[in-house]
C-alpha cells in the first residue's frame, strides 16, 4: 500500500502539534505541585509524563475505545473532509499553540484544532451547507463548545466543594503532619490529573490522523473502507501504532515543560497550598474523566483553571485574581475563530499549489 507523501506530512504534522501540545499543557498537570513545593519542576514533569503515557493503556485496555478521537474525526462532515483541509487545520493549531505558548497564555489546544477544522472546511466547501448536508457535525461540535463554559465551572465547583469537605475534616489536625500528609497526597491526585490529560488530548491528535487515514482509504477505493460503518474503529485496528504513538509523543512534549505557563497557572491565578493542590487536581481529574466518558474533547487548560478559581473561592472571592481569570477568559473564547480564521487563510495558500 504506497502512502500518498501529503498523509505523511500530515501524520508529521499530527505528531509535532502533539508534542507542542505536551509541553504547551505540562504545566496543567504540574504547576501546583510545583508552586507547592511537593516536587521540583523536572521531577514533575517526569512524573506528569509518565502517566500521560499510561493513559494509552487505560483507554485501550481497560475502557477499550477511543472516544474523543472518535469525535475529533467526525467533527467535519466526511465529504468535506480532505487532506488540504486537515493539513491547513493543523497548521493553524500549531500556530495558535506556539503563539499563546510564547506570551505565557493557558489556550486550549483542543479548541484550536476544532477551530482550525471548522475554518479550513468551510472554506472548502463555500457555505455551511452544500445540497441540505451540514459541513459541520453540529451533533459533535455543539457539546465540545459548550463544554468550554461547562468544563471550568464544573471543575471550579468540584474543587471549591473538595476543598470545604477537607478544610472542615482535617480543621483538628495538627498543621505540620496534615502539610506533610497533603504533599504526599499530591503526588497522587497530580498523577490522576495526568493521566486524564494524556487519555483526553492525546486522542485528539489520533481523531485527526484518523480523519485522513479515512478519507485517504474511502478515496483510494478500498473497498472494505468504503463499507464499514465505523471507520474509526477500523482505523484504530488497521493503524494501531497510531494511537501508542500519539501517548507516547505527548508525553515526550510534557518532558519539554512550558515554564512561562507554570508560573502563571500556579501563582498568578491564587495561591495554592498542598491542600489546596490536592483539591483542585482531583477536581480536574474527575472533570477529564466525565468529560471522556462522554467522548467530549474538553480543555485540561480550561479544567485545572476552574479548579484552582474555585479552591481560591473557598477561602474568600478576593483570593481570586480575577483580572488574570478574565484575561484567560477572552483567550478561551477567540481559540476556535481565531483558529478558524488562520485555517482558511492557510487552506487559500495550500490550494494555489
Amino acid at each position: 500500500m504506497e502512502i500518498p507523501p501529503l498523509l505523511i506530512i500530515i501524520i508529521v504534522l499530527a505528531l509535532v502539534f502533539d508534542y507542542i501540545n505536551g509541553f504547551h499543557d505540562s504545566a496543567n498537570s504540574i504547576a501546583t505541585i510545583v508552586s507547592t513545593k511537593v516536587l521540583t519542576p523536572f521531577q514533575a514533569v517526569l512524573w506528569a509524563a509518565f502517566f500521560n503515557f499510561v493513559a494509552f493503556f487505560i483507554s485501550k485496555y481497560l475502557i477499550g475505545e477511543f472516544k474523543v478521537g472518535n469525535t475529533i474525526a467526525k467533527a467535519i462532515h466526511e465529504n468535506f473532509i480532505t487532506l488540504e483541509v486537515i493539513l491547513s487545520a493543523l497548521i493553524a493549531a500549531i500556530t495558535w499553540n506556539l503563539i499563546t505558548w510564547w506570551y505565557g497564555i493557558p489556550s486550549s489546544s483542543s479548541h484550536t484544532l476544532l477551530g482550525g477544522l471548522i475554518g479550513a472546511a468551510l472554506v472548502h466547501a463555500g457555505s455551511f451547507t452544500v445540497n441540505g448536508v451540514d459541513v459541520i457535525n453540529y451533533v459533535k461540535v455543539i457539546p465540545v463548545i459548550i463544554f468550554i463554559f461547562l468544563a471550568p465551572l464544573i471543575g471550579m465547583l468540584i474543587a471549591f466543594f473538595i476543598t470545604i469537605i477537607i478544610v472542615n475534616l482535617f480543621k483538628r489536625s495538627n498543621p505540620t503532619k496534615a502539610d506533610r500528609w497533603f504533599k504526599r497526597m499530591q503526588l497522587v491526585s497530580s498523577a490522576m490529573f495526568s493521566l486524564g490529560h494524556g487519555g483526553n488530548d492525546a486522542q485528539k491528535v489520533m481523531g485527526i490522523i484518523g480523519a485522513a487515514v479515512i478519507y485517504f482509504h474511502v478515496h483510494a477505493g478500498h473497498q472494505e473502507w468504503i463499507d464499514s460503518t465505523d471507520k474509526f474503529n477500523l482505523f484504530v485496528d488497521q493503524w494501531a501504532w497510531v494511537p501508542f504513538l500519539s501517548f507516547l509523543v505527548i508525553a515526550l512534549g510534557t518532558l519539554s515543560g512550558g515554564w512561562k505557563i507554570v508560573k502563571t497557572m500556579g501563582t498568578r491565578i491564587t495561591k495554592v497550598t498542598p491542600l489546596e493542590g490536592v483539591a483542585a487536581e482531583s477536581a480536574g481529574a474527575v472533570t477529564l474523566y466525565l468529560s471522556e466518558f462522554l467522548g467530549i474533547p474538553v480543555s485540561t487548560t480550561h479544567t485545572i483553571t476552574g479548579a484552582i478559581i474555585g479552591v481560591g473561592m473557598s477561602k474568600r472571592v478576593s483570593a481570586v485574581r480575577w483580572g488574570v481569570t478574565l484575561n484567560l477568559l477572552w483567550a478561551w473564547i477567540l481559540t476556535i475563530p481565531v483558529s478558524a480564521l488562520i485555517a482558511a487563510a492557510v487552506y487559500k495558500i495550500v490550494m494555489l499549489f
